[in-house]
C-alpha cells in the first residue's frame, strides 16, 4: 500500500437539511477533498491546533503531545489507513530511541495530535480513491468558529 501526504484544509460544520455535523476537510490534491465527520470537542481541538490557539489549561491532545516530548517520544506521522463501512481508521507511528510502536487511534484524535506535533498526516491511496469528494460536491460548509 502507498500513502500520500495531505493537509487539513479546515474545520467546518457541514450543514444540510438533515442537520449539522462537525467536519474536518482534508486536501487530497487537485480539486478533491476528504470530509471526515468528527465529534464537536475533537473539532474544536483540531481548530485550536490549526490556529495555534492555546487554552489556559491543557486539554487532552495538548497533554499527550507534552507527554511525548517529555519522554522523548517522536511522532513520525499519522496514517489514515482504512475506511470501513463509513468509518475511518488511523495509526500513530511513534519512535523512542530505537524502539518503534504503531498505535491505533481515531483519525480525529490523531489529527489533533499530529497538528500540535507538526507531524505529517498521511492517507492511504485506497482511502483517497474511496473517500475523495470534489470540492463542489461537498454540502454547505460553515467555518466552525463562525457556526459556534
Amino acid at each position: 500500500m502507498t500513502a500520500q501526504s495531505c493537509r487539513v484544509q479546515g474545520v467546518f460544520m457541514s450543514v444540510s437539511e438533515m442537520g449539522a455535523a462537525p467536519t474536518v476537510v482534508l486536501d487530497a490534491g487537485g480539486d478533491s477533498t476528504i470530509p471526515i465527520y468528527v465529534g464537536l470537542w475533537e473539532a474544536i481541538s483540531i481548530s485550536n491546533a490549526l490556529n495555534s490557539e492555546m487554552l489556559p489549561r491543557p486539554i487532552t491532545h495538548d497533554l499527550i503531545v507534552e507527554l511525548f516530548r517529555n519522554f522523548e517520544i517522536v511522532l513520525d506521522s499519522l496514517h489514515i489507513d482504512s475506511l470501513e463501512e463509513g468509518v475511518f481508521y488511523a495509526k500513530l507511528l511513534l519512535r523512542q530511541g530505537s524502539r518503534t510502536e504503531i498505535m491505533d487511534c481515531r483519525p480525529s484524535d490523531g489529527i489533533a495530535i499530529a497538528l500540535r506535533y507538526r507531524a505529517p498526516i498521511m492517507i492511504e491511496d485506497t482511502v483517497v480513491a474511496t473517500a475523495a469528494v470534489k470540492k463542489d460536491d461537498l454540502p454547505r460548509m460553515v467555518d466552525l468558529k463562525e457556526y459556534l
